[in-house]
This record gives C-alpha cells, structure tokens and sequence, in this order.
C-alpha cells in the first residue's frame, strides 16, 4: 500500500463505470468500512456524471493512463472494464506497486492468469478476482447443507445460470470477436465452472457443448458443460439466453436427499433497482419464504415434496470486507489468481471439447 495514514480508510480506484463497476463495484465498495471510492475511470461523460451524482467526493478522470499517473494516492485498483483489457491493465497496476482486484474472469487463458499470479506474488502484491457468486444465497446454504451431510455423499451437482433473452443486445460481451473474449462460457461460465470447484474440487475431464442459436447472434448463447471432478462428483452446468422455460438454479442429487432450489440470488437486482448494502438492516440479501429451496428423497419439490430449508442470506458486500481485511492485516485473499487460473483450466478445454466434439483430459 502506499502512505495512507493508519486508520484512513483505503482509495480505490474504479477503471470502468459499464454495468460491472456501477452496478456491482461502485455500490460494494462504498459500502464496506475502511474503503472510499476515490476515483473512476470512464471515457463516457453521461457515466462520469451518474458517478459523481451516486458518490459526490469521487473524482472521475477519462483514462486509466490519469489515473496511474496517481498510483501513489490509491491503494487499490479495481479493473471492471472489458474482459480484453483485464490482463494489460493489471500488468500495468502490479508494476505500479498497486494492489488489484479484476471482475471475472481475469484472462482469456489460464497461461495469463498464471503469469499475472506470478507478477503479483513477485511484487508482493494482493491480486483478487471477483468471483461475487461465491456468496450467493442458494450457494452459501447449499454449502452449508454438503458441511452438515444434510444430503450424504454428493453424486451429481446440476447447476443452471439460465435466462430469455431471444434477441441480441449486441456489445462486446456478444462478440465474435476471440478478442473480445465474450460469449456466455466465459461469462457465466466463469461463474458456474468457480462454484463447482469450490464445491468439488479439481477436475479430470470436461465435455462441453456451445451453440450459437440466437438470429443475428455471433458468440455462445447456449452452453452447456459436464464435469468429471476427481473425488467422483459429476458437475452439470447449463449457461444461456435462450431459455424459454427457466429450471432449477440448483439440483444436488446425493446418497441421503437432493436439494432442489428455483430463483436467483435477489442482490443484483437489489443493486440494479439502486438499492444499497448497509442501508437494510437485516433486510439485505434475504428472500421470501416462498422461494427456499426444499430437501428430501423420492418426492418432487414441485409438488410440495422434500422439507424447506431456509435460504441464508446472500452476501456481496462480504467480498471487499476481505479484501480490505487482506489489505489491511494479512487476512487471506478472498479468491485468488491462481484459483480463477484453476477455472479457466476448465472453461479453455470446454471451448476446445465444444469445437472439436471431444472430451477433454485435464
């Protein structure tokens, strides 16, 4: 870090004010104590002006060249700008002494995401990757139910980051472009491929399917993906755009019971609707009882079969509470380099099993 007086809170710098950064890092990061939102970086006037009405202190500059021309007045930057400048941004804040936390994912591959992991530790510096769904409601309680043997052993983790959208919205996150790095196995993909190892471990083979089906569309809309992982544990993961009827976000099939949970975790769109971490009391990141998840053996979930399990709250602002911790003290870097190389492990040989119609061997 750099000379910020002890007990003053920490001056991130925010590089992108695009959906990631306004919706998720902007909010997160001013809700967590001994954090302050010193400045952002955006080329777009009309974001620079949202980001000084959220957060009248904030300085907004139009270059990430402004603002490590500062690199002594911050002590962490957070990259959540498009996926191709993930790893030259990064590059240049380690080298700049700064600490850094990238959205998801943090490379196009796994050789990149190691290399960054190597500069950082050479350095001395923390590099995070922010895996938010990591605390999720439906994933912390269902890691709570695997710690507690509430369903036995676990046979088969299905899991389904599925939404409608028949038409393109276009961007770079659609792009066809490998540059670009978009398509939803690098994007939602990252997400559902982080909790399966969270879950269950490394991987031995993958097999994936990637369908463009969307008119107009140019980058996976429609993937899938099947995971052996060491310790037994088959992992199915479903991602896409085009999911006229939604299935559950969780099925866990295991020796004793099964958990069955419908719904997304309710923060994005908490965040998306403006509200805040901090400003709910007890009331942030829980759901109504209707939508908990269900356990049991033999019976549909559907049908009212299986016992309810209360949904633990979700928990975001978790996250940069760690990072600040890390920064600050020591305390372990919540989600590391090397664990999102791990992952990208798995989403490269899924883009390879996909193209070439093969099961990968990791």
């Amino acid at each position: 870090m750099t000379g910020t007086a002890p007990g003053a809170p920490l001056r991130v710098g925010l590089i992108g004010y695009g959906l990631a950064g306004s919706v998720f890092h902007a909010p997160l990061i001013a809700a967590t104590e001994g954090l302050v939102l010193d400045t952002v970086v955006t080329s777009n006037e009309e974001r620079q002006a949202e980001a000084r009405a959220e957060f009248p202190d904030v300085r907004t500059v139009a270059g990430a060249d402004e603002l490590f021309a500062r690199a002594d007045d911050l002590d962490l930057v957070v990259i959540a700008s498009p996926n191709k400048t993930h790893v030259p941004l990064a590059t240049t804040a380690l080298k700049a002494g700064l600490p850094v936390v990238v959205d998801k994912p943090l490379a196009g591959t796994a050789a990149e995401a190691r290399t960054l992991a190597d500069l950082a530790e050479e350095r001395g510096l923390l590099l995070s990757v922010f895996q938010n769904r990591r605390w999720d409601n439906d994933f912390l309680t269902l890691r709570e139910l695997i710690a507690q043997g509430a369903l036995g052993d676990v046979w088969r983790f299905e899991s389904r980051f599925e939404r409608w959208r028949p038409r393109p919205k276009g961007g770079w996150r659609e792009s066809g472009d490998p540059a670009e790095i978009g398509g939803l196995l690098y994007d939602l993909g990252s997400h559902v491929v982080d909790q399966a190892l969270v879950l269950f471990g490394p991987v031995t083979q993958v097999y994936a399917e990637a369908v463009v089906r969307r008119a107009g569309a140019e980058a996976d809309d429609d993937t899938f993906l099947a995971l052996t992982h060491a310790n037994g544990v088959r992992s199915h993961l479903y991602v896409s755009a085009t999911t006229a009827q939604l299935g559950p976000r969780f099925r866990v099939l295991g020796s004793e019971a099964g958990y069955v949970k419908y719904g997304l975790d309710p923060q994005e769109a908490a965040l998306r609707k403006g509200r805040r971490p901090g400003t709910e009391g007890d009331a942030w990141g829980r759901e109504e009882e209707s939508l908990w998840g269900r356990v049991g053996a033999g019976q549909s979930p559907a049908t009212g079969g299986g016992s309810p399990v209360p949904t633990l709250p979700g928990d975001y602002p978790a996250y940069y509470a760690a990072v600040a911790a890390a920064l600050r003290e020591g305390a372990p870097n919540p989600v590391t380099a090397r664990e999102a190389a791990a992952a990208l492990d798995v989403l490269e040989a899924a883009r390879r099993s996909a193209r070439d119609g093969v099961t990968v061997t990791l």
